[in-house]
């Protein structure tokens, strides 16, 4: 039996193709429409196989939907609070997910998002013009978040080392903390685009250096659930005490439930004076508001259905990342990709295919997109030839798109 390889039958469906087309579903209903944004729609003959957007083409969890249903029977829907249930219902999670101790309702606020979050958090401890450290390759929502809010961004590349496995640079860190004046850095844990799951040796020592320099720290764990199997999330928060006081933290339901279109995130803040003041600042424009049906969607999500659905899920996408990197390994010469810890992305390095085969990276790509392989350009996370590709498809899918690229996009020149 082949590692990763699923050998019990499963409690949920993670096999049916569902049609997305037509249901809101920007993975699919933008393709062939923003030139520069969405991948080209393919040619006739081929169906779209959603391999860009981050959500996921599985059915959620069924509490989830039961709990919306279940509030939507009652008719009004006007200004609320919400339940003790939701902050338990994280409380709760956290504790059973990540073994975090000690955490209060007080410490968890409301974010309409994860980027809303991080630049809330940046407004605070930032002025305009002020230089944030951050990794390359960058997720796109850090750039352009950050950016459009008058922030200059400071990049230290993650390296891969000797066993292939992305790292993080800590002389390169501290060099551009001190020349650049830095003290506020966004940290990505687990790391998108690349997929790493931190040790927390790592964590640790990027902490110190924060320390050292005085660094305040936005930590985006929203990928913190969607953990490959034989590896563990380590919140940042959780490595030192000043860890825990220097750090925002930032989670959602969202991504690993598929939640977006609902919106809802939260934080968690145990620095009162940095809680109160981000708070404030979330809450000038009233937009960041929490919505009846995510705060019920979250409740759902976090019942103990949810537990068992996120466990077979990360043993399906732990077979569906095993299956494409073996298929890469073995078929796409001149393709490089780092085995990813979690997430359900990989990050293609085509640099050598290319050049073997006289081809840009967009050519590359538009040849995927033909044949209906919707995958997304890796130069928006700063990749300058590579493809960000999203694995959380039914496996059927998941090995139909490698066979096209196979057949018409790797294995031919045309």
């Amino acid at each position: 039996m082949k590692k990763g390889e699923i050998t019990e039958p499963m409690k949920y469906d993670f096999t049916s193709v569902i049609e997305r087309k037509g249901k809101d579903a920007m993975a699919v209903d933008a393709l062939g429409g923003k030139p520069g944004f969405a991948p080209d729609a393919p040619e006739e003959g081929f169906d779209a196989i959603p391999m860009w957007v981050a959500d996921m083409n599985f059915p959620t969890v069924p509490t989830i939907t039961q709990a919306i249903m279940e509030r939507v029977q009652h008719p009004a829907f006007g200004y609320f609070s919400p339940r003790e249930e939701y902050y338990r219902s994280i409380i709760r999670w956290q504790e059973r997910r990540n073994g975090v101790s000690g955490l209060t309702a007080k410490c968890i606020g409301y974010e309409n998002g994860v980027i809303g979050g991080v630049i809330s958090a940046a407004n605070v401890l930032c002025s305009k013009g002020d230089r944030i450290l951050l990794h390359s390759p960058t997720y796109i929502g850090f750039t352009a978040g950050l950016g459009n809010n008058g922030y200059k961004l400071v990049h230290s590349p993650l390296v891969i080392d000797e066993d292939g496995i992305w790292r993080m640079d800590f002389e390169d860190m501290e060099e551009k903390i001190r020349k650049n004046h830095i003290h506020c850095a966004v940290f990505c844990s687990p790391y998108n685009p690349v997929g790493r799951v931190w040790e927390r040796w790592e964590i640790e020592k990027a902490m110190e250096l924060f320390r050292k320099y005085d660094v305040y720290v936005i930590s985006d764990e929203i990928w913190s659930d969607l953990i490959l199997e034989g590896h563990q999330h380590i919140p940042t928060q959780s490595v030192s005490e000043d860890a825990r006081n220097r750090t925002v933290a930032l989670y959602a339901p969202s991504k690993t439930f598929n939640l977006a279109g609902l919106v809802g995130s939260y934080h968690i803040i145990y620095n009162p004076w940095l809680r109160d003041r981000i708070r404030k600042e979330s809450s000038n424009t009233h937009y960041n508001e929490m919505n009846v049906l995510s705060m019920h969607a979250l409740i759902g999500a976090y019942k103990e259905e949810g537990y068992e659905w996120l466990d077979e899920l990360r043993t399906v996408l732990t077979e569906n990342v095993d299956y494409a990197c073996r298929f890469i390994r073995e078929h796409f010469e001149g393709v490089e990709v780092c085995r990813p810890q979690g997430t359900y992305m990989l990050y293609l390095d085509c640099t050598t295919w290319c050049r073997n085969h006289g081809k840009t990276i967009e050519e590359l790509e538009k040849a995927c997109w033909r044949v209906g392989v919707a995958v997304q350009d890796g130069r928006m996370f700063h990749g300058p030839c590579h493809l960000r590709m999203n694995l959380a498809l039914p496996l059927s899918r998941v090995k139909e798109a490698f066979a096209r690229l196979e057949q018409y996009v790797f294995s031919c020149d045309k």
